[in-house]
């Protein structure tokens, strides 16, 4: 990607995790600049990172030839109608990563005619591990698209959607998954305590094996079911176990965990933007 300036309205885990990724990619120090109003935030992402943070939403806009707003959903209101004059002038590619902000609503509080990426991370992307889903509107050019998607590998995988609405999707599934999958590891620890296991060992044990199954279905590429199917002997104890879980219904427990998520992120969405 040819090296214009990135800049990063917030400096915040997610903004700095991006800058760390493009850096590690060889991205140059002077390319990436941010803002952030908490002078304490602006000290530590200088001296972490290297980068030059300004204190002035503006100062970033003027300059930067793709914006990224990172900054929280509640807030992003305020921000861009801050930033509109600036970015109708500079016209940069937006990519926003707020979570809950439909593009109809970024696009009328920033003055309208732009090209504009959603994008919806994770918080694995912090350790560059990340999953993130990416729409564009239509404005968008072939050369945007690959610009924000070169952005947001930096710090994990990425896939495109068809449609906005898909986003819910995502936020329900890799957005709020890591705490899905928290959970199980906690339930699978506890548990484990409670058969006699010291808590370290439990631990131990319960982290490296969901390290050593996603690792497992990462490099297999078969189907989960047929992993599952492939470690579960006949009337063995992993048998045993699954029987139970399925008479527990954990498929439609997930089900319909997905479907409060996606509800829930279609709600947020609807009053993040009741003010336009």
């Amino acid at each position: 990607m040819t090296q214009g300036i990135i800049g990063f309205i917030g400096a915040g885990n997610m903004a700095r995790s991006l800058v760390g990724g493009l850096l590690h990619n060889g991205w140059e120090k002077s390319r990436l600049i941010l803002s952030d109003p908490d002078k304490q935030q602006r000290q530590a992402v200088e001296k972490t990172l290297g980068v030059t943070v300004y204190s002035n939403n503006n100062e970033v806009t003027a300059q930067a030839d793709i914006l990224v707003l990172a900054v929280k959903p509640q807030i992003l209101q305020s921000v861009s109608q801050e930033l509109a004059a600036a970015v109708q002038k500079k016209r940069p590619l937006i990519i926003s990563i707020a979570a809950g902000i439909r593009v109809d609503d970024l696009q009328y509080w920033l003055g309208g005619g732009l090209a504009i990426v959603r994008a919806m991370p994770n918080t694995p992307a912090l350790i560059a591990a990340g999953s993130s889903g990416l729409f564009a509107n239509t404005v968008t050019s072939e050369l945007q698209r690959d610009q924000a998607e070169s952005i947001l590998r930096a710090v994990g995988i990425v896939v495109w959607l068809p449609e906005e609405r898909l986003l819910d999707v995502v936020t329900a599934l890799s957005g709020s998954g890591p705490a899905y999958f928290f959970l199980i590891m906690e339930a699978l620890e506890q548990a484990a305590i409670e058969l006699g296991l010291a808590p370290d060992i439990a631990r131990l044990l319960t982290l490296e094996t969901a390290y050593g199954a996603a690792k497992m279905a990462l490099e297999d590429g078969e189907d989960p079911a047929i992993l599952r199917q492939r470690v579960t002997s006949p009337g063995g104890t992993t048998e045993r176990a699954l029987q139970v879980l399925e008479q527990g219904q954990i498929r439609r427990l997930f089900n319909n965990a997905l479907h409060a998520a996606r509800q829930r992120a279609g709600e947020l969405a609807d009053l993040f933007g009741k003010s336009r």
